[in-house]
């Protein structure tokens, strides 16, 4: 009997459980409506200058990079719809306080190929744009290894990624990163990914003999770090994995076709530097997810993996004839309270995760993409593969340029902001 016939039995049988306690007070008002998760106190660009983006090029006046490098709060605007190729470079982010405002752009929306966004400052909003860095035709050697989206450093805090689609990583898809080497205040923390489609880390380009495919690295020491509401689909390993010394929360994800791993949580020796400075087991609590096993997977794999500290609460997990498997694998200290929690979060059911996160997640849910409607499309067919390549499912997109002027009000922009970007998530 397949995963769907079985699915409303094991709902059923699945009783939903109280909503752990809050443990961090907000500060401010959300940097959108309906945020939660870590970090999302950030005022980002709030109040700044406006910043329009006006060509699809790589770099020079109005193009995206330029925008990014910019100084002082900004929002930054898309008067161009279409796809952005970064030409094997990465769009590095090091001055703060800027919302990059995706839902701006017109149909097909944002669209960054063969490079990477990475985060190297504080308080940073980024939603509704898709990031498919690829292969880049890159030869199979340790040369070309982007991630999609990353955070990197002790300045990188206060970070919202939000309503992103992001495949085709060859190291990571998304990641909170930094140094190993100089404990919990030389790397990322307060970092938020929610509302994502994290799919089709590939296998083996530009990596060498390593065999990779990889949803989101959260790497030593990073903390606070929350991963809410996303579909990863078709990762080998990491959906998400945090390693020694980290906090965190993974709630209300749909994790299918996970290969050998799906959540990992590492112990306080899971990396060179944890010796001298004195790290703790991965603290995290993982709670309302839902992982279909698919293709690819692992017989009998768990939720969560490894060897670290992990509070569990209401998580349906089933193999591809929707029978359930185990939720903690042995190793693992299974913990009687929730070790970190944002305030205001409040989890849904397990049971409505599946519906919701299909219908929600990603760039632009309500238009969504060939790669993201197919990814989706897999998921409910319980179908689909870990692939090595872009190519192996129809290569970089390549859609038309649209062009729209844009009449940004004077007053009132992140209510104008809000409502263009429930016009793409509402599905």
């Amino acid at each position: 009997m397949t995963f769907w016939k079985r699915l409303p039995k094991l709902l059923a049988a699945l009783a939903v459980m109280a909503v752990p306690t809050p443990r961090f007070a907000p500060q401010g008002p959300p940097v959108f409506p309906g945020a939660q998760g870590f970090g999302i106190h950030t005022r980002a660009g709030r109040g700044g200058t406006v910043v329009r983006v006006t060509t699809l090029a790589a770099r020079g006046p109005g193009s995206l990079v330029e925008a990014l490098a910019a100084r002082g709060p900004r929002v930054i605007v898309f008067e161009v719809g279409g796809v952005i190729d970064l030409e094997k470079t990465i769009a590095v982010v090091t001055e703060p306080f800027v919302t990059v405002a995706g839902q701006t752009g017109p149909p097909p929306g944002i669209t960054i190929i063969r490079g990477s966004l990475s985060i190297e400052t504080h308080d940073v909003l980024v939603q509704h744009i898709r990031v498919r860095p690829g292969d880049a035709g890159e030869p199979t050697k340790d040369t070309w290894k982007p991630d999609g989206i990353s955070t990197f450093g002790p300045s990188a805090y206060n970070i919202v990624v939000d309503h992103c689609s992001v495949s085709w990583g060859v190291d990571e898809n998304m990641s909170v990163s930094g140094p190993n080497n100089q404990g919990p205040s030389g790397t990322s923390h307060d970092v938020t990914f929610s509302n994502c489609i994290i799919a089709e880390g590939l296998l083996g380009a530009s990596r060498g003999d390593v065999v990779h495919s990889m949803g989101s690295l959260i790497h030593d020491y990073c903390r606070n770090v929350a991963i809410i509401g996303n579909l990863y689909a078709h990762n080998r390993k990491r959906a998400p994995y945090f390693k020694g010394g980290t906090t965190g929360v993974v709630v209300n994800n749909v994790i299918y076709n996970p290969g050998t791993k799906a959540i990992g949580a590492d112990d306080a020796v899971g990396g060179s530097a944890f010796g001298r400075l004195g790290s703790t087991n991965a603290r995290l609590a993982v709670v309302g997810n839902v992982m279909i096993h698919g293709p690819a997977t692992k017989p009998g794999l768990a939720l969560v993996v490894g060897r670290g500290d992990v509070y569990v609460q209401d998580n349906i997990t089933a193999d591809a004839r929707g029978r359930e498997v185990e939720t903690l694998s042995s190793g693992l200290r299974r913990l009687g309270r929730e070790p970190i929690w944002p305030e205001g979060l409040v989890p849904i059911p397990a049971r409505a995760v599946l519906e919701r996160v299909l219908a929600t997640a990603g760039a632009r849910p309500r238009d969504r993409d060939a790669v993201d409607a197919r990814i989706v499309r897999e998921v409910r067919e319980g179908t689909g593969r870990i692939i090595e390549s872009q190519t192996d499912v129809g290569g970089y997109p390549v859609v038309p340029s649209t062009r729209r002027a844009l009449e940004v009000p004077a007053d009132g922009v992140e209510e104008w902001l809000a409502g263009l970007a429930a016009a793409v998530e509402v599905n």
